[in-house]
């Protein structure tokens, strides 16, 4: 019921391996098998890209919903299960960046920057970037980058060392995102000559991906294309995306896209698009399944919900995006506002405004923009979610108990549900529905990576008067954000206690044992953390 706390992560390498691939990937490598494995095994890699997106939580790098990472990953595993290596490690996470761009790092960690999902228009546009992301992952490029930057190791330990510093600092807003992304470009201009053969490998690879998984196989090369068109004539490098930046795009690039999106549609038209087997012969041919009374049902295409409506759960997610990224009342000002045009009035859009003014505490607004929508589609689990918060927020509890209780009945390990559900019931005061809270969110701990599921525990324990399982959380929560040393010190503080019984305090012993090899080998190695900013241990 805790994090695992790994043995072997080093922040200087994490950064050098993560944002050398950020830089999108050089040179190529032999294959597997050879001096790639000797670099860096699955399980440090694994690790490395762990630690990264710890560091990028203790930055506020990243975009931490329960709803969205549950969508990204979603989307990102439908991927994974229709490329050439559907059974390796991937974990999809959204960067709070309003450039446009993704990454791909250590260990299948996927990062997808917000301001790319908001300037997308269909979500096999969004597919069509992640697929080309992992397509980097599974034909090596980030193991051939990783050998070819050796060099620059010294680079992007002190590009790391100066981002961590910033983001320690107080009041330093964007430094530690600047710091990280000059760094980045400073090996982008070494590494660019180089990118080229690896881009295009990524492409053909991603589209196949996005073809085999049902996705628009012109998605990738229809969304670079609209990238590269936004740099007018007359203007500078600077106003090219990142995303072209990082990976660049030729018309020869994009043309040999569209080709091989044109063989893979021509290949679907040729396959059968009604069930190929009929009710007799199936009942023939396989044992009965229970509760299906029609097994052609099984294969049949699913339906898809008109563009921007209610059950446009791409469409809901990427204004959800632009408003968990984004300043709420600035953004619920420019609903507002263009709400009054036809063409702006869509679903996607008016839960867009709720969501914004649920965020600048305007609860009772947020519900008369939610009605229709709920009335539309009442068993939309997104607006009913979307719903509930906004009862709470406009203080008619029990009408978003009614909702949470509902939702968490239906999907009890739906981890967006429990999370609000929770947090209404540690909010009520009531000790009862405190140890309610914790019972809920107990089962997500075990398989979690989440920092807030450990302190919404955290506080949901404190109020049901179990201080030291809140103490416990608070130190794994820590952990998770990127604060290893503030962690150890959160349970070397508890373990001080005198009322610990025989388990509790094998819990917190066992946690430090497992946290020690890594405080010792950063503490060593005079590697950074946001708690611990000149790289020395108190």
């Amino acid at each position: 019921m805790r994090p695992s706390f790994p043995r072997l992560a080093l922040a200087a390498t994490i950064a050098l391996a993560t944002f050398v691939a950020g830089a999108q990937d050089a040179v190529r490598l032999p294959d597997l098998g050879s001096s790639a494995n000797a670099l860096i095994s699955p399980r440090e890699a694994d690790q490395y890209g762990a630690m990264m997106l710890r560091q990028m939580h203790a930055l506020d790098m990243t975009v931490d919903d329960a709803l969205l990472d549950q969508y990204i990953n979603d989307l990102g595993y439908r991927l994974v299960a229709a490329s050439d290596r559907p059974k390796d490690h991937f974990s999809f996470f959204i960067v709070r960046d309003d450039q446009i761009n993704a990454f791909a790092a250590p260990g299948g960690y996927i990062g997808v920057n917000s301001g790319l999902i908001d300037i997308t228009s269909s979500e096999s546009e969004l597919a069509g970037v992640i697929a080309h992301e992992i397509g980097h992952i599974t034909q090596n490029h980030l193991y051939r980058a990783f050998e070819d930057s050796k060099k620059n190791a010294p680079l992007m330990a002190l590009v790391l060392l100066g981002a961590i510093a910033a983001g320690a600092g107080g009041g330093a807003g964007d430094a530690a995102p600047a710091v990280l992304m000059g760094g980045q470009g400073l090996l982008l201009q070494r590494q660019i000559n180089f990118t080229r053969k690896d881009e295009v490998e990524a492409d053909r690879v991603g589209i196949q991906t996005l073809a085999n998984a049902g996705f628009d196989p012109n998605a990738m090369a229809g969304f670079f294309g609209r990238m590269q068109d936004t740099l007018r004539v007359g203007e500078g490098e600077e106003a090219l995306p990142a995303l072209l930046q990082t990976h660049p795009v030729t018309l020869a690039r994009i043309s040999d896209a569209k080709a091989r999106a044109r063989v893979l549609e021509e290949r679907q038209a040729n396959k059968p698009r009604l069930p190929t087997i009929d009710k007799a012969t199936w009942e023939k041919s396989t044992a009965p399944v229970l509760f299906v009374k029609d097994p052609t049902t099984l294969v049949s295409p699913a339906s898809t919900a008109p563009k921007d409506s209610v059950g446009d759960t791409y469409a809901l997610m990427r204004e959800r995006v632009r408003v968990l990224s984004g300043d709420a009342r600035k953004l619920a000002s420019y609903y507002a506002t263009n709400l009054k045009r036809k063409d702006f009035d869509t679903a996607a859009n008016r839960y867009g405004y709720a969501l914004a003014l649920i965020r600048s505490s305007q609860g009772s607004l947020a519900v008369e923009q939610l009605q229709p929508l709920l009335a539309s589609q009442p068993g939309n689990v997104v607006i009913r979610l979307a719903m509930a918060d906004a009862y709470e927020d406009a203080g008619r509890h029990g009408d978003a108990m009614t909702i949470y209780k509902a939702l968490h009945d239906n999907s009890p390990r739906n981890r967006a549900v429990a999370l609000g559900y929770a947090r209404a019931l540690t909010n009520s005061g009531r000790a009862d529905d405190a140890r309610t809270a914790t019972a809920l969110l107990r089962p997500l701990l075990d398989d979690s990576d989440d920092p807030e599921i450990f302190r919404t525990f955290a506080r949901a324990s404190e109020r049901s008067g179990d201080s030291v399982r809140a103490a416990e959380a608070y130190a794994d929560s820590a952990y998770l954000s990127g604060r290893p040393f503030d962690a150890m010190e959160q349970l070397r503080r508890l373990l001080k206690r005198d009322d610990l019984d025989y388990y509790q305090r094998s819990r917190i012993q066992a946690r430090i044992s497992d946290l020690t090899p890594l405080l010792l080998e950063l503490r060593k190695k005079r590697v950074a953390t946001d708690d611990n900013p000149d790289g020395r241990s108190q």
